[in-house]
């Protein structure tokens, strides 16, 4: 089991990939944007950072750049339906993160997690 923090700022679909991840046997910590998912750093430990690249505030990729600073060992999973722009701007992170392109289909997400769990 894995712990995840996932930033989605969709209520529906962070609702919905939390559910996915949790029935795939892993805790999630989720949140509606970057700047509450960098308080749930504070005191806690995460594998991997899913986030989505737009929100409001705090985007995923600098939320990214954040969460590294504080954990190195840290993996990153992209969800965003703008894959061109994030496949330019993650450049700076470390681990290189990979970019899942929405719309997915949710055992392509768990497949990928697990992958990059595995790595």
């Amino acid at each position: 089991m894995a712990r995840i923090l996932l930033a989605e700022d969709d209520d529906s679909l962070r609702e919905f990939l939390a559910k996915a991840l949790r029935r795939a046997g892993h805790w999630v910590e989720a949140a509606p944007d970057g700047s509450e998912a960098e308080s749930k750093l504070d005191g806690n430990v995460f594998d991997l950072l899913l986030a989505d690249v737009v929100m409001p505030g705090i985007d995923g990729i600098e939320l990214a750049r954040r969460a590294s600073a504080r954990d190195p060992e840290l993996k990153v999973l992209f969800i965003t339906g703008f894959a061109a722009v994030a496949l330019r701007q993650r450049d700076g992170l470390p681990g290189a993160p990979r970019v899942l392109s929405k719309p997915f289909h949710l055992r392509d997400l768990v497949a990928e997690v697990d992958s990059i769990l595995a790595a």
